[in-house]
C-alpha cells in the first residue's frame, strides 16, 4: 500500500481527517470548493504536503490539533447501516453516537440486520492495520440459521467455497452444545445455534455461503473481532478501548498515532448509550 507520508509531512487531505474534520474524500471536495489554505494561499489540488510550521486554515479558522487514535467497541443492534451517508435515509450507526465523540470510522462492517461488536477509531491509519488481511485476525460470529443441520457439511467450509464465482477462504463453523438463552421457547426445532469463524469478512460472507449450504440466517452477532471481545457490552452502548490494550495488541505496527500525548475529548471514556 502507497504511504501519502513523505520525510517531511503528510498530504493535506490526511492531515484534515486526522484532526477530526471530515474524511480524506470529503477533504478533497472541500479543497476543491475552496475552503482551505496553507499560510494564507487557497489551495486548488489535495496534492500538497503540510510540513510543520505550516498555517494550516479550513473556513478561515486555523485547523484543530489533532487528536490522539482512539479505538472503541460498540454494539451495533440490527436496524442500523454501517455507513456515514445512506442514499435510502435509513439510520446509521454514526447517528446514534454520543455527540462528545470526535468522527469515527467502521474497522469492517455489518450489515443492515446483523448485530454484535463494531470497532471504530478515529485514525485512518489504524483503521487499515486492523483491517490488513496480513494480520489474519479471526472474527467470530454466533449465528442462527434455519434448516436441516449435519456437522458433516460444513467440512467443505474448511477449505474455502466458490459461491456464484465468489471465492471465500477456510471457515469454521460448529453447532453449539445448547441453543441460546431465551430463544427455547417458541423457536422452531430446526432453528440452530453456530459458532462461525473466519478472517476474510467479505459483503455478506456467511450468509451467502450458508444459503450455499441449504440453510437461511436470522440472526447474525459479531462477538470477537481478532481479540478484541464483544464481552457482556449492551446493545447500543459505545466503550473505549484503553490505549495501552490496544498498542499491546498491535505490536510493533501499532501507528504512530497512538502515541500522541494531547486527548481533547479526555481520557479513557466510560460506557455512553
Amino acid at each position: 500500500m502507497k504511504s501519502d507520508t513523505t520525510e517531511k509531512g503528510d498530504r493535506i487531505a490526511k492531515i484534515m481527517a486526522r484532526a477530526g474534520l471530515c474524511s480524506r474524500r470529503d477533504a478533497e471536495k472541500w479543497i476543491a470548493g475552496g475552503r482551505v489554505a496553507i499560510n494564507g494561499k487557497i489551495l486548488t489540488t489535495p496534492a500538497v504536503v503540510v510540513r510543520e510550521g505550516d498555517d494550516v486554515r479550513v473556513d478561515g479558522e486555523p485547523l484543530p490539533t489533532a487528536d490522539r487514535a482512539r479505538l472503541w467497541r460498540f454494539h451495533k443492534p440490527k436496524g442500523l447501516v454501517t455507513t456515514h451517508k445512506d442514499e435510502k435515509g435509513r439510520t446509521t450507526v454514526f447517528d446514534v453516537l454520543p455527540p462528545d465523540i470526535p468522527r469515527v470510522i467502521s474497522i469492517g462492517r455489518l450489515d443492515l440486520t446483523s448485530e454484535g461488536l463494531l470497532l471504530l477509531t478515529n485514525d485512518g491509519s489504524l483503521a487499515r492495520e486492523m483491517e490488513h488481511p496480513s494480520r489474519g485476525w479471526v472474527r467470530r460470529y454466533r449465528v442462527r440459521v434455519h434448516g436441516r443441520v449435519n456437522p458433516e457439511m460444513f467440512t467443505r467450509l474448511k477449505k474455502g467455497v466458490t459461491v456464484d464465482g465468489v471465492r471465500y477462504g477456510p471457515i469454521e463453523a460448529k453447532t453449539e452444545e445448547k441453543t441460546a438463552a431465551g430463544e427455547e421457547k417458541g423457536a422452531a426445532k430446526s432453528n440452530i445455534w453456530l459458532t462461525v469463524s473466519l478472517t476474510e469478512g467479505k459483503n455478506r460472507e456467511i450468509r451467502k455461503v450458508m444459503e450455499y449450504l441449504g440453510l437461511t440466517v436470522n440472526r447474525l452477532i459479531r462477538v470477537a473481532y481478532g481479540p478484541f471481545q464483544l464481552g457482556k457490552l449492551d446493545a447500543g452502548v459505545l466503550e473505549e478501548v484503553p490505549r495501552q490494550i490496544v498498542m499491546q495488541q498491535l505490536g510493533k505496527s501499532a501507528p504512530e498515532g497512538l502515541n500522541r500525548k494531547r486527548n481533547r475529548h479526555g481520557e479513557d471514556a466510560k460506557p455512553r448509550k
